[in-house]
């Protein structure tokens, strides 16, 4: 496979789009600090945005899950949901790897960001709508990072909704729908937002979202950025409708 050679972005700074040492939100606050005596090894802090730094391709979230990301400390990595979402990355030319079990692992993307519309682990996976509303200022920030024709995937509502919000966009305008696909901002000239089903362990196996059915938004996505999508060899060609873990090399 060839040489993944992506701009990985560290863990950031204080800035627009993440503060290491945010506790805006009082209950999630709380919540860290209970978690981080329990785990003592665990991150238990804002979870930064993992991927390129000049992606055209913006995958969000909704937010770290207790063994997952809060653990880890990379969105997406050391519990179920990243499992499918790595997969396929990498099947389209995204990840340098499909699999993204610990951040040490060596996972790069291409053309690809990954984030979510909250950044702390909020207590039963439910973050309130403050919350939601407290942590997109940051969103907004990431998303203003992005290029011309650029494409935006939400995985789930609340990720959608966020995604809309950050863009000042009416939610009624746009509702969410799997494999629905919108066009909500001017201002960010061609950026499209597509939507999914989020790759969580109750979707994934109850099969209200199968790997054909990821794929198919993956190909829409493909196609609408261009052969161009990463930059690396590796991104396969819409409607390939090839298996995961596959990589097309044209």
């Amino acid at each position: 496979m060839p040489a993944v050679t992506a701009r990985i972005l560290p863990e950031p700074p204080r800035d627009a789009r993440y503060d290491p040492a945010c506790r805006r939100c009082p209950r999630l606050a709380a919540f860290l600090d209970e978690v981080r005596v329990a785990h003592p090894g665990y991150w238990c802090r804002p979870v930064p945005p993992f991927g390129d730094a000049k992606a055209r391709l913006l995958v969000v979230g909704l937010a770290p899950g207790m063994h997952g990301a809060n653990a880890s400390g990379r969105p997406f990595t050391g519990d179920h949901a990243g499992i499918l979402l790595y997969r396929t990355l990498h099947a389209y030319g995204f990840a340098s790897r499909p699999d993204g079990a610990r951040p040490d692992d060596g996972l790069a993307l291409d053309g690809c960001r990954v984030n979510n519309a909250v950044k702390c682990l909020p207590p039963d996976n439910k973050p309130s709508p403050a919350e939601i509303a407290g942590c997109n200022g940051f969103l907004a920030a990431d998303l203003a990072t992005l290029p011309r024709h650029a494409a935006v995937l939400a995985l789930g509502r609340i990720a959608h909704d966020a995604v809309l919000r950050a863009l000042g966009r009416r939610l009624a305008e746009h509702p969410f729908g799997h494999g629905a696909t919108h066009r909500p901002s001017r201002e960010h000239d061609g950026l499209v937002l597509f939507d999914s089903y989020h790759c969580s362990r109750y979707n994934t196996n109850t099969g209200r979202l199968t790997p054909a059915m990821f794929e198919a938004v993956f190909d829409a996505i493909v196609a609408h950025l261009g052969p161009n999508a990463t930059r690396s060899a590796l991104a396969a060609p819409a409607g390939a409708g090839r298996p995961l873990g596959a990589v097309h090399r044209g």
